[in-house]
């Protein structure tokens, strides 16, 4: 799902009642990054319940660093 929709679809998430959302999306992906990256803090703004983290996925990242957001943003999830 490409920018402004992967916005709409976390908004729908949390509105649906699964405020724990991980954003996984390759590293390259502009719009992703722009409308998706760009909107979480305007979401938990609105839905103060959202917890949410973005997690990049290319052939550079750290498989331990993206195993750690997404432990941390377990860590907090209700």
């Amino acid at each position: 799902v490409e920018g402004w929709q992967l916005t709409a679809e976390m908004i729908e998430l949390v509105e649906g009642g699964y405020p724990n959302i991980v954003c996984a999306q390759p590293f390259g992906c502009l719009p992703n990054h722009i409308a998706g990256k760009g909107m979480i803090r305007r979401i938990r703004e609105v839905y103060p319940q959202a917890n949410i983290v973005a997690v990049d996925y290319d052939p550079g990242a750290s498989k331990i660093n993206q195993e750690n957001r997404i432990k941390l943003m377990l860590s907090s999830a209700e």
